[in-house]
């Protein structure tokens, strides 16, 4: 059977993906469409995600940006009602293939969720907690890595009088840096972030965003955002999505000032919800 030819609308989204080197690409997402129950969330997304920046996906609730962050780590794994075509690769990688473990691949591609998780332990033990689970490191080691985590995520200098304290007793704010800290003690090469500010004052979204910003002379970030003031503070490239649908992918000053696609334009102009 021949193929169809791309239709206007087709070669128009096309044209307004950039087309990152791959050499400078952490991850690489190649036709993509996914579905709940048959329901597709995203359709045919090809895009590169580039290495030590901060990238955000914003789009209207429902869009699909967080059932396309979730797959980058095979969170979807656990919902057996999913289906998905296309492929994602983690430095040249494909993250599905047989000889991918899962456990590491969530260790390298590490996730925080729109409202803090810390677990019901003590400030030190929640950053330590993936350490004692990799195992082989003494207490003095482990202790150095929790300092640099903390550090890492702009908290050390507010808890290290009290790391024996339950992480239940940190503010809000605290609590989503501490739960930043878990993650990057075990050394990950990319932080998915799910509307990480969305639950928090205006005080510690800052935070939250200075700290975004820091980290990626680290490793490579991937943020979900509603807030398009925030995407535009925060990140070097934008995706927007719609209808699950890659519209337009840009660096971040270029698709916010200059879109090239009238849908993106409407969409972070308020003409479109």
């Amino acid at each position: 059977m021949l193929a169809q030819p791309a239709t206007p609308a087709a070669i128009a989204r096309r044209d307004a993906v950039i087309d990152i080197d791959p050499d400078a690409s952490c991850l690489e997402i190649q036709g993509l469409s996914l579905a709940y129950a048959g329901t597709p969330a995203l359709s045919d997304l090809t895009l590169r995600v580039p290495r030590h920046r901060v990238t955000a996906f914003i789009g209207p609730s429902g869009c699909g940006k967080s059932t396309l962050l979730r797959a980058l780590n095979r969170l979807h794994d656990l919902n057996e009602t999913v289906s998905r075509r296309g492929a994602i690769r983690l430095e040249g990688q494909e993250i599905h293939a047989p000889e991918v473990a899962v456990a590491e691949l969530r260790r390298r591609v590490g996730m925080v969720f729109q409202t803090p998780n810390p677990f019901p332990m003590s400030i030190y033990e929640n950053v330590a907690f993936g350490l004692r689970l990799q195992g082989g490191l003494r207490k003095r080691q482990r202790d150095e890595v929790v300092e640099w985590a903390l550090r890492s995520a702009a908290l050390w200098d507010e808890v290290k009088e009290r790391l024996g304290d339950s992480a239940w007793s940190l503010s809000g704010g605290q609590q989503q840096r501490l739960v930043i800290a878990r993650t990057l003690a075990v050394k990950p090469e990319v932080l998915l972030l799910d509307e990480p500010a969305s639950a928090l004052d205006p005080i510690s979204t800052l935070k939250i965003e200075e700290l975004i910003r820091n980290l990626k002379s680290q490793l490579t970030l991937v943020l979900v955002t509603h807030n398009m003031q925030q995407a535009a503070r925060v990140s070097d490239y934008t995706a927007f999505l719609h209808g699950g649908e890659l519209v337009e992918y840009a660096p971040t000053d270029a698709l916010f000032t200059n879109p090239r696609l009238a849908r993106t334009e409407n969409y972070i102009t308020g003409r479109m919800a």
